[in-house]
């Protein structure tokens, strides 16, 4: 006869290592600038890609400035701008999506194929187009960004709302005389709080990812502005000698997607 253990709970912690991962990059990006130990564009050093050191923890850049400081300030950079855009994108895409099940008819079908065009795109291609078009400025990014997203948003609240619409609930506030604003914010989005929240995460993966890919080719946000895309491409020469100035930024990148990502997974297994 065999016999069942309860799981330990000493596990608990590290099944949680990826929400902390991504907990402690979101800390950096807004306390980033505060605990900076220099000025982002302050030579510190005479010596380019110098390894790491006792006073440069992430040694120096090509100009000889502390990567530690830069790297705080453009974790603060892609945080806070892909944070803005996903806001943007997700807030648009719910209202939008929850309309277009709402009403249905002519709406839907409005909205609905011209989100299907829209997202027919490649993202990095309607990012270029933007930048190319408007220029690089924060502004446009931002709002390219929330352009490029809106319709994928727009798509799985629109399929979460029309599951919900169906319901008995709903029907009995409908005939109660309840108005649109009423199903939206009492009925409908608090029973699709859950899966959006998902999404809103998965859709800020995809704008670090847009943003790092942007300013890697050089067309995302500009000097003396940076992001963690934009240092690791203004340090590419130290790949040659193993520079953390390259190594550092192309990490940061890495933990804050993947262990977002980990993160909204393990939500969803648990759900």
């Amino acid at each position: 006869m065999m016999l069942a253990f309860p799981r330990p709970r000493y596990l608990t912690p590290f099944l949680q290592a990826p929400a902390l991962l991504a907990l402690l990059w979101l800390l950096l990006a807004l306390a980033g600038p505060w605990v900076a130990p220099y000025l982002p564009g302050e030579v510190v050093s005479t010596t380019v890609f110098a390894p790491i050191s006792a006073r440069h923890w992430l040694g120096t850049d090509y100009l000889g400035r502390d990567v530690l400081t830069r790297l705080l300030y453009g974790t603060s950079s892609t945080v806070l701008l892909c944070a803005a855009s996903t806001v943007m994108a997700c807030g648009a895409g719910a209202f939008l999506g929850m309309m277009a099940a709402l009403k249905r008819g002519m709406t839907d079908t409005l909205l609905s194929r011209f989100m299907d065009g829209v997202i027919s795109i490649p993202s990095l291609l309607s990012g270029l187009v933007a930048v190319a078009t408007f220029g690089s400025s924060v502004p446009v990014l931002v709002l390219a960004m929330a352009c490029i997203y809106l319709p994928g948003s727009y798509r799985t609240c629109r399929m979460l709302a029309l599951s919900i619409v169906q319901k008995d609930f709903i029907l009995a506030a409908r005939m109660r005389g309840e108005k649109t604003s009423y199903l939206v914010v009492r009925e409908i989005l608090p029973n699709m709080a859950g899966p959006v929240l998902t999404d809103v995460g998965l859709r800020f993966i995809y704008a670090v990812r847009l943003l790092s890919n942007l300013s890697f080719l050089g067309v995302g946000l500009q000097p003396p502005q940076t992001d963690l895309g934009s240092l690791t491409r203004e340090n590419l020469l130290g790949l040659v000698y193993g520079a953390p100035a390259v190594i550092a930024p192309a990490l940061a990148i890495a933990f804050l997607t993947v262990g977002l990502n980990l993160a909204l997974d393990g939500k969803g297994r648990r759900q």
